[in-house]
């Protein structure tokens, strides 16, 4: 028993391999955050938001308002607006294209309108 370690111990690591890096999911995201963080400095991109949420499927309550399903929600990793175009952009840091991020990607598209830029 002095040798048992916890089954879920991955060293500080997810199961893909990301390491965090702050308050950022992965290396990738981390650098991505930094340069667009000078972008904004130089004015080419303006209103960066992080970890902004979208919902894709609102709850559902039963009659009495009692919560039935949670929200199904697609976290984007940066928000911002390209300063040349005017357009919002969504982006996303990937590393690994899950089944459900790719479910999210579409409904991002069906519901919202709104492709997300993966990096």
């Amino acid at each position: 028993m002095a040798n048992f370690k916890p089954f879920t111990s991955r060293g500080g690591r997810n199961k893909y391999g990301n390491q965090r890096v702050g308050n950022h999911a992965s290396k990738k995201e981390h650098y991505r955050a930094a340069t667009l963080k000078l972008w904004q400095r130089a004015g080419l991109i303006s209103d960066l938001r992080e970890q902004v949420t979208f919902v894709l499927i609102p709850a559902q309550h039963d009659n009495d308002g009692n919560p039935i399903e949670k929200s199904v929600r697609y976290i984007a990793d940066f928000v911002y607006t390209d300063n040349e175009t005017g357009q919002m952009v969504v982006e996303d840091t990937k590393g690994v294209r899950t089944k459900e991020y790719i479910i999210k990607r579409k409904l991002m598209l069906y519901i919202h309108g709104i492709r997300i830029k993966e990096v």
